[in-house]
């Protein structure tokens, strides 16, 4: 619903959001769904898992370290272990000693069953390899109590020699984890938890989550494998890592929204200074204030430059068209109003004086009627023929002036008129279908010998004007046309043979006619006697782009006009 000045209706306008509100919402909604995306493809939970797979590789690297050096006083040069069996799964830097455990773990790893407590072990410890287990125990026991991990130390055999917490003397020979350690493989597995965390609070120091994460890394002497240690422990979840982290989290998410905010309040005020500029331009041509006619200063915004110079540009040219409407309102009935009042008036004499009239009385106003009444026809005609050539479609078209001009030239003679053809350039021609140019030049030959006076001479030229143009130029021998005419010889329903049936618009229609195909009419300055005008368009001896010999109007889309008035 829209006011008759153009501004919105009162109901509508509360009903809408502001521009800064959208550009509010659009900025706050964004980073919130990438958030969501984030968590949809559990990018932080990835993280979460592969933190504490480092840990447990580093506190892994550390134990088997302090394990190998352990063991090596008890078996000291002899032949102990296993052939390692796998590859180093890492590939270091090219010609360096570095050998690098990677985490591999991800959310979306695939998640092992849970296991029960390991069974005890169906054959013993290897002594040596107990031995220094017992003295490593103590040191797990004290990692174990900071860093909530478990850790447990094998032989060969896959049986337990030490742990942070109970267990000695059980075999874990059975997980698939460990086989591959025991042949010299490092590995990452997720498990399933048995403990229930749900109930765990927040703020508990249980991870609260319903995996763990083992590390198994061989220890390696050289290529013998002399066990392996077996680490695990709770990921943290995302709930449990922003609830740790909520103060910096809050302070972080604060001031993001407040510069989120803020940039989309500033690029709001940007968007909306000018749009509002442009709501007023807009009401302002509503009502044709002049301010509606110029663009809006300072736009900011390139797209909306355009568009304010095209509100500007289509105001000007409406208010162009309304006056060309009213003042050719004015003169069509103008024009209307003398015949048809003199039809009028001589039928009234006619009825109410008919018996008193003698036969020539009446048989001269009868033949007033007719002639009014032939006016009339004639300035319908025109108006429509006027209608057709401002709504003419152009396409591309070429057409060869010397074989049209002889024509007109030999069509002109036939009906008693001395029309000559001067000089026109061998293969010159213009971009205008023939039967266009064909109208034109034969109602600028008709013109001139309607207004030149007795015995007028009319010749035909062409030639080229430069830049890809070329013109036909219609030059006579007459009176002429005076200055004070000259500026109005264009104008519509101007003429100076009213009396013999002229209507004003021929010249009219043939601006017209050329304004759809670029070309254009002009009164060329005189020279001697008569007058000269000139059809300017696109064309030469090269021909005319994408044009056929004789143009591609049909003729039924030209107008074509009556006979000379």
């Amino acid at each position: 619903m829209v006011l008759a000045t153009g501004s919105p209706s009162p109901e509508r306008k509360r009903a809408r959001p502001r521009l800064w509100m959208v550009f509010a919402a659009v900025g706050l909604g964004a980073p919130m769904l990438a958030l969501l995306g984030l968590s949809l493809v559990r990018v932080y939970d990835d993280q979460l898992i592969r933190q504490t797979e480092t840990e447990l590789i580093a506190q892994g690297v550390v134990v088997t370290e302090v394990y190998r050096e352990l063991l090596r006083e008890q078996v000291g040069t002899e032949p102990y272990g296993v052939g390692r069996l796998a590859p180093w799964p890492f590939p270091g830097p090219s010609g360096s000693h570095l050998r690098p455990i990677l985490p591999s773990l991800r959310a979306s790893s695939k998640v092992l069953p849970a296991v029960e407590e390991p069974p005890l072990s169906a054959i013993p410890a290897e002594p040596r390899a107990l031995h220094a287990g017992e003295r490593l125990s103590p040191l797990l026991i004290q990692v174990a109590r900071s860093t909530l991990a478990g850790i447990r130390v094998v032989d060969t055999q896959g049986v337990v020699v030490a742990s942070s917490s109970s267990g000695l003397g059980t075999s874990l020979v059975a997980r698939e984890e460990v086989q591959r350690a025991l042949r010299g493989e490092h590995g990452g597995v997720l498990r399933r938890r048995l403990a229930d965390p749900e109930d765990a609070p927040l703020a508990s120091l249980s991870r609260d989550t319903g995996v763990r994460v083992t590390v198994v890394l061989p220890i390696l002497e050289g290529e013998r494998v002399w066990g392996a240690v077996v680490l695990s422990r709770t990921p943290m979840t995302f709930a449990k890592a922003v609830y740790a982290d909520r103060w910096n989290l809050t302070a972080t998410a604060l001031v993001l929204v407040a510069v989120v905010a803020l940039m989309s309040l500033a690029a709001a005020t940007l968007v909306v200074r000018p749009v509002r500029a442009l709501v007023r331009q807009t009401r302002a041509i509503a009502t044709s204030a002049p301010e509606g006619f110029v663009p809006v200063s300072r736009p900011v915004v390139e797209e909306l430059a355009e568009l304010s110079e095209s509100l500007a540009g289509m105001a000007t040219a409406l208010r162009d068209r309304n006056q060309y409407i009213r003042s050719f309102a004015a003169n069509v009935s103008h024009e209307f109003k003398t015949p048809l009042a003199s039809i009028q008036g001589a039928v009234e004499l006619l009825r109410d004086s008919a018996d008193a009239m003698s036969p020539a009385q009446r048989e001269r106003f009868l033949s007033n009627i007719d002639a009014d009444a032939r006016r009339l026809t004639r300035l319908v005609q025109r108006l429509l023929e006027l209608a057709r050539a401002d709504s003419l479609v152009a396409r591309p078209a070429s057409t060869g002036l010397a074989p049209l001009l002889a024509s007109l030239a030999e069509r002109a003679r036939a009906q008693g008129l001395s029309v000559e053809v001067g000089t026109v350039p061998s293969g010159l021609r213009l971009g205008l279908p023939a039967e266009v140019l064909e109208d034109i030049v034969w109602q600028l030959i008709t013109n001139a010998s309607q207004h030149g006076g007795e015995g007028v001479c009319v010749w035909l030229e062409a030639d080229a004007v430069g830049e890809g143009r070329a013109r036909v130029l219609v030059r006579d021998d007459g009176k002429g046309i005076s200055e004070s005419n000259r500026a109005r010889v264009f104008d519509a329903f101007f003429t100076t043979a009213r009396e013999r049936g002229g209507t004003g618009l021929g010249l009219t229609i043939a601006q017209s006619m050329l304004r759809a195909f670029g070309a254009s009419l002009e009164l060329l300055p005189p020279q001697g006697k008569g007058a000269a005008f000139a059809v300017v368009a696109a064309g030469g001896t090269g021909g005319y782009p994408g044009a056929s010999a004789q143009g591609e109007m049909g003729r039924s889309s030209i107008p074509h006009p009556s006979p000379p008035p």
